[in-house]
């Protein structure tokens, strides 16, 4: 059968076309345009391998992760490595017996400590990597050329003990001569709970981006970003990360970084809060989740 459709019909149907593929279009992008919450990688990826070691670090990068996560200490000879603790932790690191205040021993003190040989008992998946010892903050920022991922890095500072770290304007200059020795301005971002070394590091190296970890009680991030000099990230713990501070917050120009967040059920409530990154200690597992919701 050849029928003849009247002119208007044919325009119309020719419309209807039109618009359907355009709608089409337009869904398609924006399921493209869903916006990716980033991952860091907490102390690299403590779940899975010793923690603030260059293997954590090494498998973070394999994995795939946007940020590496990790903590600095200082030691007697003002070098900066990569420590949670003040102090050699016996828990999970190895070594002689008697001193173990980080800022009270040497680099090559610490170097005697074997930080990969004994598993955390919190985290049955972690793979012991026996002979690694501590990092300095140079040997990780020598992996930059591995990937074009960026460091969150963490001073640890306790204003009860002052005795444990240089005082904050010492430190903030040792940070910053280290970022900018290795030319990464742009590619860190510190964070502290110790706004203190903050406001230095601001004052010395202005396009440092600053983090401002939070674990108190539920108040504005934006409030919490004027306490640290105008940060740019808000790093609240993950249980205090809700939606209407996280909409404050971006209205403010601000980012928000929750930590540490390590079951499905934490990651999807932080994705309904809709927030810019995660702080976690499986990063791998956590890309995976987010994989899954369309999110990377």
């Amino acid at each position: 059968m050849n029928l003849k459709l009247p002119y208007y019909i044919l325009c119309g149907t020719r419309v209807l076309q039109t618009f359907v593929i355009f709608s089409v279009m337009l869904t398609m992008t924006t399921v493209e345009a869903a916006p990716k919450i980033q991952v860091h990688g907490h102390r690299g990826a403590r779940a899975v391998r010793p923690e603030n070691t260059i293997p954590a670090f090494e498998y973070a990068i394999q994995v795939g992760v946007d940020v590496l996560e990790l903590d600095m200490a200082v030691t007697r000879d003002n070098v900066l490595v990569v420590s949670h603790d003040l102090e050699m932790n016996r828990k999970i690191h190895e070594g002689p017996a008697g001193e173990t205040a980080i800022r009270k021993l040497t680099l090559e003190q610490i170097r005697q400590w074997d930080c990969g040989k004994l598993k955390n008992p919190e985290y049955p998946k972690q793979q012991p990597v026996p002979g690694t010892r501590m990092p300095t903050i140079d040997e990780v920022f020598a992996l930059a050329s591995k990937g074009s991922f960026e460091f969150n890095i963490e001073t640890k500072i306790d204003a009860k003990r002052p005795e444990l770290t240089p005082a904050p304007p010492e430190y903030a200059r040792l940070v910053v001569e280290a970022i900018r020795r290795h030319k990464l301005e742009k590619r860190v971002m510190v964070q502290s709970f110790d706004f203190r070394t903050l406001h230095e590091v601001k004052k010395l190296a202005p396009e440092v981006r600053l983090s401002a970890l939070y674990a108190g009680l539920p108040k504005s991030f934006v409030a919490i970003s004027k306490e640290a000099g105008g940060a740019q990230i808000v790093s609240p713990h993950h249980r205090i990360t809700w939606k209407t501070y996280v909409e404050a917050a971006h209205k403010a120009g601000l980012q928000v970084v929750p930590w540490t967040a390590n079951k499905p059920g934490e990651w999807d409530s932080l994705i309904e809060a809709q927030v810019d990154a995660i702080i976690s200690d499986d990063p791998a597992e956590l890309i995976q989740h987010l994989k899954k919701r369309g999110l990377r």
